[in-house]
């Protein structure tokens, strides 16, 4: 299964670090009944995209929790084996799941970031509880996990 974990540009240095992410459960976003039913699509590309998407969401609130986080938006896209997921999701946390175990940075697919002109509406959205309409005219940018040195600077 897909999942989608998001993180602060903080703490993508620290996976960077620690060569995983961790500790378990991890909280991170999928396709699952209720994101299905809400997207109301069979499209397994618009699906991953709206789940990728509620995990962006989620990664504002972690921006807004870590004292001097830099806005930008931060998700690590990775596959994990279904029986190490558990669904979790409902009207409040449409696609949530935990991951029972520690991911290793091989598992990592993608790491999706924003790009700096970002950071303005970013920073609005945190300052407004996650809310924002300017921050969702922001596509996450698409980084291979090799990247991850240059996008941690």
């Amino acid at each position: 299964m897909r999942v989608y974990v998001p993180l602060t540009p903080g703490r993508l240095a620290e996976v960077h670090k620690a060569g995983e992410l961790g500790p378990a459960p991890l909280t991170a976003y999928a396709v699952t009944p209720s994101l299905r039913e809400w997207v109301a699509s069979d499209d397994v590309e618009e699906l991953e995209y709206a789940a990728l998407y509620q995990a962006a969401a989620a990664s504002l609130r972690l921006i807004a929790g870590e004292a001097g986080a830099a806005p930008r938006r931060v998700v690590v896209a990775a596959d994990v084996p279904d029986a190490g997921v558990e669904v979790v999701d409902g009207a409040e946390s449409l696609g949530e799941v935990r991951v029972a175990g520690v991911l290793g940075l091989k598992k990592v697919a993608a790491v999706h970031v924003d790009a700096g002109e970002a950071e303005a509406d970013v920073a609005a959205a945190v300052l407004a509880g996650g809310q924002g309409d300017a921050v969702e005219d922001h596509e996450l940018l698409w980084f291979a996990t090799q990247e991850i040195p240059s996008l941690i600077g």
